[in-house]
Formats: C-alpha cells, structure tokens, sequence
C-alpha cells in the first residue's frame, strides 16, 4: 500500500500549506458570496480541493530521481497504448481463478491487473460525485462523463509530456484504457451520488438561507472583523507610498500610518456614503443607529477608536526602542510598563472580540459602538 500512502501524505501537507494560505481569501469569498459561514461549504470546498490534490498526486508520484529520464529507459520505448479494452486481456490472462468455481473468485481482488483496472476505476469515482452535488441534476450526466474524460486526459497528457517538459521523456504510460476507466468512473458515481449526498445538507437548503442572509440588514461579526482586516491592508498599502516621500525613522512611521488611517478609515467612507474599502468588498456599509446615513462626526468617532487603539501600542513599542534611554537604570521598568501595556490591550482586545462574535451580532465592536454606527447591507 505504501505506493498509494506516499501520495496521498504529500498531499495533505500541499493541502495544509494550501488552507493556511488561502484560508481568508476563502473566508472573504464566503461571506461576500453567502453572507454567512457554512461548515457544510467549508467541509465541501476543503474535501474537494484535497481529493483533486490527491488524484493529481497519485497519477504523478513517486517522481523520478533525475530529469534526464530518457537515460533511464531503452531506445524503442514505447510511452502510449493506444488499444482499447486492454485491461480486460490482461485481467484474463493473468487471472488464476477458475471460472467453474465461485469459490475461486476471491482470488481476483489480489492480483494486479485487477486491482489496476479497478483502481483507475474509482480514481475519479469521487469527481462524479461532487459534480452531482454542484450539478444536482440527473440531466447533466453527459457533462459529467465530458469533465471526468477531459481531467482523465490532462493527467495522462500530463505524464505523456514528461510533466510538460520537466524531465525529457514520460516516466508513466499514456493509456487508453485510463481515460475508459476514469471517465466511467466519474460517470458512475454521478449516478450513485444522491445515496451518498442524502446524509448530508443539500444545496438547495444553504442556497435558501443565504437568500434570507442577504435579504437581512444584519452584518455577522466574522465579516466585520474581515473588512477591518482587508482596511487595515489597505492602510499599509498606502503608509508604504507615504514612506517614499519622508525621510526614513520612527516618526515617519508614524506619521505615514497616521495619514494612512485618516484617508481609509475617515475620509473615504464619508464619502462613500458609510463605505470602506472592506465593507465594500464585504457588501456592508455603516449607517448611523438614528438616522440611517453616517455623519461626520460618527465616522472621525470611529476613526479616532481605531487610532487611539493603534496609537499608544506604537508609542509604547517606540518608547522602548529609543537608544538614549537604553542607558538609564530605569530602562527595564520602561521595558516592562511599555510591555504590559501592549499585553494589556492586547487581551483585552481578544477578550472583546470574542464577546463579540459569540454575541451572535447582540455586541458590536467597540469602535462601531462609540461613534454610534452600525454596519448594515442596505
């Protein structure tokens, strides 16, 4: 077995490099799309993405251990089969069953012709079946058969080509015989899927609360903090290009960060009509609690939330950092007062976000509640 663990190891740890690069971008596309968090999707879209994962890497893996691949093999390699049904004749003419006992049939599922053809079977045996769930419809099977035939035939074009030019010749056979048995596999459990998928939600019940979500005014605390996150992105981005025209040191810092968050977090929102460029993204905007459009004053509220926040753990980091002090005696006790101010807020600040998010939109975040805004999609 170990020629099919090895595949599928290295694929979870691609898989696990993948989630932890991707997973906010997916968090974001979730939430712009659905409006909500689902375990359901998160579980459909990972599973997904970990099974094509696998299937490319058992096609591919083990590779060969140097790119001249063509030193390895004879001159009159042949590196295609081109005859249908092939598996069938090897299959019977390897096969030591004995047709007039049934008792030797047994025998079939450990021999290696057998256990090839049914491995290139179930392949992409699960593609058919997430292809039922996103299709849903019987109707579509054609369009199954067509996507399981045009996956089965990238891969073997892939190992045709020596990975596209990778190593100078194929290392694996390109096999009719594959594209048959992938593309009936897909086929196949297309047909099956609704045995598998009726334990799990179906897709029109996630369709129908996210029509509800978005019909609601009510913005989730995740997307929130996602548009802060996307904003706070933004603030940097254009703290960078004030970098280019100061003079390099702390208080350049400061002053670029400082008129990064007055144009992203005050200025464009005012005039926007409540938007930042996260709530935008996120399709949310602030209104104001009594009057519904965001005041100016709300929003230089908000602002000054957020920037009394970012301002005194930077001046405490900075305080530390100043080398004329590192001198003093009292340059430990500075450490550790500036130190504990950070770990202070920051505790508190973890502390108040998951009051809020496990509120279950009851709490908002400080900043909204001090400037006396709300998020909302209308």
């Amino acid at each position: 077995m170990s020629p099919y663990v090895f595949p599928i190891q290295y694929a979870f740890l691609v898989f696990m490099l993948g989630c932890y690069v991707l997973f906010v971008p997916w968090l974001i596309y979730t939430y712009r799309k659905d409006g909500f968090f689902s375990w359901w999707r998160l579980i459909l879209s990972s599973s997904f993405l970990f099974y094509l994962l696998c299937a490319l890497f058992l096609v591919l893996l083990p590779l060969p251990a140097t790119r001249d691949t063509c030193a390895m093999q004879g001159e009159n390699t042949v590196y295609y089969s081109l005859i249908p049904f092939t598996f069938v004749r090897d299959i019977l003419k390897e096969t030591s069953i004995v047709w007039s006992q049934p008792s030797s049939y047994i025998q079939l599922v450990r021999e290696r012709a057998f256990l090839q053809a049914t491995f290139n079977f179930l392949l992409l045996f699960p593609f058919g079946v997430y292809l039922r769930y996103f299709f849903q419809k019987r109707e579509y099977w054609k369009r199954a058969l067509g996507l399981g035939f045009v996956l089965s035939l990238f891969f073997e074009v892939t190992q045709l080509t020596g990975i596209y030019g990778i190593y100078l010749c194929p290392y694996r056979l390109f096999d009719v015989d594959d594209l048959i048995l992938n593309s009936s596999g897909a086929l196949f459990g297309f047909f099956v899927a609704p045995i598998i998928l009726a334990l799990f939600p179906s897709n029109k019940s996630i369709e129908a609360k996210r029509a509800s979500v978005m019909e609601s005014v009510t913005v989730l605390p995740v997307p929130q903090l996602l548009a802060l996150l996307i904003d706070c992105i933004v603030v940097g981005f254009m703290s960078s290009l004030f970098d280019v025209f100061l003079p390099s040191g702390w208080l350049t810092e400061l002053i670029s960060t400082s008129l990064g968050m007055v144009l992203g977090f005050y200025f464009i929102p005012l005039l926007w009509n409540g938007k930042t460029i996260g709530t935008a993204i996120l399709r949310f905007r602030l209104v104001n609690e009594d009057s519904g459009k965001p005041s100016a004053t709300s929003l230089f509220k908000r602002f000054l939330a957020l920037y009394f926040t970012w301002f005194v753990m930077y001046t405490s980091n900075a305080i530390s950092q100043i080398e004329r002090w590192m001198e003093s005696a009292f340059y430990p006790f500075l450490v550790l007062l500036t130190f504990s101010v950070i770990v202070v807020i920051s505790l508190v600040l973890l502390i108040h976000g998951l009051l809020v998010l496990f509120s279950r939109g009851k709490r908002r975040f400080y900043f909204d509640y001090a400037s006396g805004l709300r998020p909302s999609r209308k």
